[in-house]
């Protein structure tokens, strides 16, 4: 299904006949709704980002539900889309902590391939209707997914922003990962401890000490 280890970290999950039967309710809802991401880009963030290779997680709601715009990735869109007011608020704290230029792409793959899996909570939704797949199943699969991820022998960071991301949190209890919290990057709560919260500082440095290549947050 994804085409790297994740099919073997998932394979008790892709090969149940539950996971089965809720695929085929996704395609249906493809089928009579406009639906995003794009059905070949749905499992996108595991695709670029291998379970081997996740250095970082950053915990996203659901897809972006406007024409265009998902990609696959938490807080991600599409090249060529006008930048969504949170990735806008990401792109503040980033350069303020880093002092990285804000970029006028919003598409997140290059962090991706850098070791950032950009997962949302939920995988897909239906046009103009945020939220609309909630309690479909997919909290299911990305529990799992965090489950699996904290087992890691090796580190992993963490990077909770808002409440629907922080109830992730009861499942990362292993003591060796680090969890970086905050208010979501939302124009609503921004103000409220998400600027001025440094989370990709304090990630590198987090992995720096553990012996483990930073990550380039730089956006081409």
């Amino acid at each position: 299904m994804i085409g790297n280890d994740w099919d073997n970290v998932l394979k008790v999950i892709e090969d149940s006949n539950g996971f089965k039967k809720f695929l085929q309710i996704v395609n249906e809802r493809y089928e009579k709704n406009t639906c995003f991401p794009p059905k070949d880009l749905i499992f996108q963030a595991l695709k670029l980002t291998s379970y081997e290779n996740t250095k970082v997680v950053i915990v996203g709601q659901d897809p972006y539900h406007g024409v265009g715009e998902a990609n696959g990735l938490s807080f991600s869109v599409q090249k060529g889309i006008k930048l969504p007011p949170s990735l806008q608020n990401i792109y503040k704290e980033l350069n303020s902590d880093l002092n990285i230029p804000i970029s006028s792409s919003g598409d997140l793959s290059k962090w991706a391939k850098e070791g950032v899996l950009m997962l949302n909570a939920v995988l897909t939704v239906e046009k103009d209707k945020p939220a609309s797949h909630r309690n479909l199943g997919w909290e299911l699969l990305t529990d799992y997914i965090i489950k699996a991820l904290n087992q890691k022998e090796r580190a992993v960071v963490f990077i909770l922003w808002g409440n629907f991301a922080k109830a992730k949190k009861k499942y990362i209890t292993n003591p060796h990962h680090l969890v970086i919290e905050s208010a979501h990057p939302s124009p609503f709560s921004a103000n409220y401890g998400f600027f001025g919260s440094h989370p990709f500082s304090r990630t590198n440095d987090f992995l720096i000490k553990n012996n483990i290549k930073p990550i380039d947050w730089q956006i081409e």
